[in-house]
């Protein structure tokens, strides 16, 4: 598993307890047994081995606390210097099992790939922000913007289609092919968010060509005691408020549920010189889970709803050639406005349905059988900068595109019980149905999609070497019904091929972990890159596709190795992958002008090209109560057939940040403040005359955070965090910003978080 060092919640403490879970009556390992610390509420999964190692602990007394079903949980006292080494006998208990709460998560992704996750105080400091935004701590980790609000994230330069994000173990199915569909995802109902880097395709879908973001709710309590949680979010810029409130219990006999809801509204965001005018924000969302546990049997119903309405930026919207090449030249909008609250056009409004039913089984022969279905309807509007002329319907507020998307998912998947306590795997199917219906002007055409994949995947364990290898085999065929010169044409598309995995990782000692992994991976084009054809009011461009796209294969290289010691802690990373008939957005020559206005133009084309770079992380232990992180990324990205840059891909950037904790001070509880800075470097790999502007140069943003606990009563606090982000209101403009041909990005923003934990 990789390791996360946040800027803003890195903990310098590197004490950490190992041990293996024992059957007491027959002394055999018990993989899956979840071991935590009660008083951190922290902790893991064993392995095939039932090893266990929890790491990043500071010195103290602890209660450690081990539980699987079909066992009696047991609870010990254990005193952590450095390292501390605590076994585990469990013994069957078959009578109080709706009583055990297991509160580890395990992550599906094979130990030979790079993984980094964010969860307890780390995921605290990014609460209120987007998933894209959230995931800007994670090393490797980029985000592609449309103005202000809207950020997708990107892994090692790849994103949208290249990238599958899996919502509660639902890969999410919306329109994640524009740049400026962000995730309609709600982060608050995630106790981790894990970032897999590279090619996934064997476990989780042939178009997981950059990686994998899983965003994880915590397991469903079955005790039935209620408790829950509250945040409080403020920012300055946008004058933004953000409160989601999650309770849950259980009803005992192993039932457990869980409501959750959040509610955020902005106003325009302002850059350092002005306003950016129509950029508010309003969002709903509320999610809700069922479930049942028994030694047997583990269910869970799951139903959640995000609805957001979304300002897209004036200025993005121009009426003529001249004014368009006025701004592009001028480098300022047109349209300039104080604060205001008002969503106005052209803006975005967007719902999301998910609803999931998951089924876990562990007949007597041993082994798991998982099954799940979900269903999701994704409703996205877009409103132009203009209400329709001469149409009856103009009174209704029309939206000029809406694109509603159903998908219905089913995953069936075999885990086979160890063989040797060395040999583990699993074999699995899975498919979606999925039909598109578009209204308004044309873009991308209806469609109807069926998709099926078998795989099979083994992990082979001797001694301090782990070998995994894994296959799979996917077949996608899609209908598009659109109208050519007035005639309905119906083509068909069948796409079909391999993916493979081989890796291994190596423990070269407790603090040693090195992995590698090899793999083929590939991706069928979708509907918006064969048939776009007009103007996508979000992201304020002319879009064409082209209908002889072929699909895109991917052979990926990854080498990561990580080091824990007591004052030192690192991790690098080196990825090597090659994309055969890569499909990319080029920048045309010329902007088109329509009779809704001025806008540049891009077309979808294909070459081959090279994605190679590094992750690295360093964390140390300056002082006994001053920490230091370093992180640094670099890519470079090459077309290799015309042996040239390609566009639209992240500039190297390096941050560096300080943390000091003071533990206890002023009757106030883990107290600490930190400050950090980030530098992005000026794009210079970009073809010639391939975009309508130069690349923005440099920049170097600095931030500060600090936060501290309020105790309460004896068992309760209230978490503080408060975050200021570009300190010095520094003007600037990234690469991945789409509209950063038309205005600069957001200024200073003081932020403030409250939690209490009840």
């Amino acid at each position: 598993m990789g390791i996360l060092f946040p800027t803003s919640a890195q903990n310098p403490c590197d004490c950490f307890i190992k041990g293996v879970v024992l059957d007491k009556d027959n002394r055999q390992p018990i993989p899956g047994a979840a071991v935590f610390i009660k008083e951190l509420q922290k902790g893991t999964l064993t392995d095939a081995n039932g090893n266990y190692r929890i790491d990043q602990l500071c010195q103290g007394q602890y209660t450690v606390v081990s539980s699987i079903l079909g066992y009696k949980e047991v609870s010990q006292s254990v005193k952590l210097v450095h390292t501390a080494e605590q076994n585990v006998l469990l013994t069957e208990d078959d009578i109080h099992l709706q009583d055990v709460n297991v509160t580890a998560q395990r992550t599906t992704a094979l130990n030979s790939q790079a993984v980094s996750q964010l969860e307890g105080k780390a995921l605290d400091q990014t609460r209120g922000q987007s998933l894209g935004d959230a995931l800007r701590n994670v090393t490797g980790v980029t985000t592609l913007q449309t103005g202000s609000s809207i950020a997708k994230p990107v892994i090692h330069g790849m994103h949208s289609n290249r990238v599958l994000i899996l919502n509660n173990g639902i890969r999410q199915e919306g329109q994640q092919w524009g740049s400026e569909h962000a995730p309609e995802i709600d982060p608050f109902v995630a106790s981790r968010i894990t970032v897999i880097k590279g090619a996934a395709g064997v476990r989780f879908g042939s178009d997981a060509i950059g990686g994998v973001i899983l965003v994880e709710p915590a397991p469903l309590p079955t005790a039935k005691a209620v408790h829950g949680e509250l945040n409080l979010v403020g920012f300055t810029n946008g004058r933004q408020g953000v409160a989601s409130l999650q309770t849950e219990g259980g009803f005992g006999k192993g039932f457990g549920w869980r409501v959750q809801g959040t509610l955020k509204r902005g106003g325009n965001i302002r850059t350092p010189r002005y306003f950016l005018d129509n950029t508010g924000i309003a969002e709903q969302n509320f999610s809700a889970s069922l479930g049942y546990r028994s030694s047997r049997i583990h269910s869970e119903l799951y139903y959640s709803r995000f609805a957001t309405r979304l300002g897209i930026f004036s200025g993005s919207h121009i009426g003529s050639l001249s004014d368009l090449q006025a701004v592009l030249e001028q480098g300022e909008p047109m349209i300039k406005s104080g604060f205001s609250y008002a969503i106005n056009r052209p803006y975005q409004q967007t719902a999301h349905d998910l609803l999931k039913w998951k089924t876990d089984w562990k007949p007597a022969s041993g082994g798991t059988w998982s099954l799940t279905l979900a269903r999701q309807f994704d409703d996205r509007m877009e409103y132009d900068l203009h209400r329709p002329r001469n149409d009856s319907l103009a009174a209704l507020n029309r939206p000029e595109l809406r694109f509603r998307l159903t998908t219905y998912t089913g995953d069936l998947i075999f885990e086979h019980k160890p063989v040797a306590n060395r040999l583990t795997g699993s074999v699995g199917v899975s498919g979606f149905y999925q039909f598109n219906i578009m209204n308004g002007r044309p873009l991308i055409p209806n469609f109807r999609t069926y998709n099926g994949g078998i795989f099979w995947i083994e992990k082979l364990r001797l001694n301090r070497w782990e070998y995994e290898a894994g296959l799979r085999y996917d077949y996608r065929h899609m209908q598009v019904f659109r109208y050519e010169n007035r005639v309905l044409e119906k083509p068909l598309f069948v796409f079909q091929n391999f993916s493979g995995t081989v890796g291994t990782m190596y423990s070269m000692s407790d603090q040693w972990t090195t992995r590698f992994n090899a793999g083929t991976s590939w991706r069928a084009p979708n509907v918006s890159e064969l048939f776009s054809d007009g103007v996508h009011h979000g992201a304020a461009a002319y879009e064409l596709g082209d209908r002889t796209l072929q699909p895109e294969m991917a052979f990926n290289l990854s080498l990561n190795t990580e080091y824990t010691g007591k004052r030192v802690q690192a991790e690098l990373g080196l990825f090597y992958n090659t994309i055969r008939d890569y499909i990319y957005l080029k920048p045309q020559a010329e902007p088109v002008l329509t009779i809704r206005g001025a806008f540049p133009a891009f077309k979808y084309t294909q070459t081959d090209a090279l994605y190679a770079g590094l992750d690295a992380s360093l964390t140390a232990l300056l002082l006994p109560k001053l920490s230091g992180t370093s992180k640094l990324s670099l890519l470079h990205v090459q077309d290799q057939i015309l042996n040239q840059p390609i566009v639209m891909t992240p500039p190297n950037r390096w941050e560096n940040s300080l943390r000091y904790d003071l533990g206890e001070w002023a009757g106030l509880q883990d107290v600490f403040v930190g400050a950090g800075n980030l530098w992005v470097a000026r794009q210079n790999r970009v073809p010639a005359n391939s975009d309508f502007v130069p690349p923005p140069p440099a920049y170097s943003l600095w931030n500060l955070t600090a936060g501290f606990a309020i105790p309460v009563s004896e068992k309760r606090q209230i978490d503080v965090g408060l975050t200021v982000t570009n300190l010095f209101n520094t003007v600037y403009r990234d690469y991945l910003n789409r509209f950063r041909y038309y205005a600069d990005d957001p200024g200073r923003n003081a932020s403030v978080r409250l939690k209490w934990t009840f």
